[in-house]
Parts: structure tokens; C-alpha cells; sequence
């Protein structure tokens, strides 16, 4: 990982117009470009949905990105479904939050469930697309999405 960052292979992410990173004590915010641009389709997919549902706007929370080996040898020790060989370590998987959403503006109560069902829905039509697999990881609360590109 941080020999493909020093090479600039890989693309450095942070929050934005269309997700929010949340604090990640186990990755590294750096993506391959085609993942980074994959993220960022998700995110304006989420956001158009929403509006075209007349729903509040709200943003996608990323939870995990690429992790290291040292990252993944730390998660390991607490969390049972953590795996040495884990898709996070190629910087073409990212982690999306189902359980958190980042208002944007003043928003009426929108449910959680009822944002979960529209990131689903957009996660659905890009995989469809073949532009990535998609895991739902209900224990970790999250989308795990790797990238095909």
C-alpha cells in the first residue's frame, strides 16, 4: 500500500459533495481510480435517487477503504469476521454504512430503513451493470463493494 502511494497508483479519497468518510481506525483512505470513481457514482446515484423520490438529501458514509497488513492483523484480534486475505488490502473495496446517512441541510426525518432501501436500489442497478459486486454484511451493518474495473 505504501509503495502504490508513493507511486501515485493509487488515488487519495476524503469526504465530499457525495459521501462522508467516517473515522477509520483500520484503513486508509486510497482507492485504485476506477474504485474512487466508482464511489463517487454511488454517491451521486444515491443523491439523484433521493431526489427524484423528493426525499431529503443525505450522504453515503464510507467506513473502510484499503487496509494494510498490519491494519488487517489489528482488526483480526477483535473482529471475528476479519480475514487475512481481506478484498480491502487491493484498494478496489470500499465499505458503505446502511446504518448511517449524513443529512444535508435542514432534513425532515427520512427512516433509515427508507435510505437502506434507496442505497440498495442504486447498489442493485450498478451491479447489474457489472461495474462491481456488492456484499451485504448484516452483522457489520455495511455494503461491501468491490470494484470490476
Amino acid at each position: 500500500a505504501e509503495k502504490a502511494i508513493r507511486g501515485s497508483e493509487l488515488t487519495h479519497i476524503k469526504s465530499g459533495r457525495n459521501y462522508q468518510l467516517a473515522p477509520m481506525g483500520h484503513s486508509i483512505p486510497y482507492l485504485t481510480e476506477n474504485a474512487a470513481d466508482l464511489l463517487d457514482k454511488i454517491g451521486q446515484n444515491f443523491f439523484d435517487s433521493l431526489d427524484s423520490k423528493n426525499m431529503c438529501s443525505h450522504k453515503i458514509v464510507v467506513t473502510s477503504v484499503l487496509r494494510t497488513d498490519a491494519d488487517v492483523e489489528r482488526l483480526m484480534r477483535h473482529n471475528s469476521v476479519a480475514v487475512k486475505n481481506s478484498a480491502h488490502r487491493y484498494a478496489t473495496t470500499f465499505d458503505i454504512s446502511y446504518r448511517q446517512f449524513v443529512p444535508i441541510g435542514l432534513s425532515v426525518n427520512t427512516s433509515k430503513s427508507e435510505l437502506k432501501k434507496v442505497l440498495a436500489e442504486v447498489l442493485r442497478d450498478i451491479r447489474d451493470d457489472k461495474e462491481c459486486y456488492v456484499k451485504y454484511e448484516q452483522s457489520q451493518g455495511c455494503f461491501h463493494i468491490t470494484s470490476r474495473q
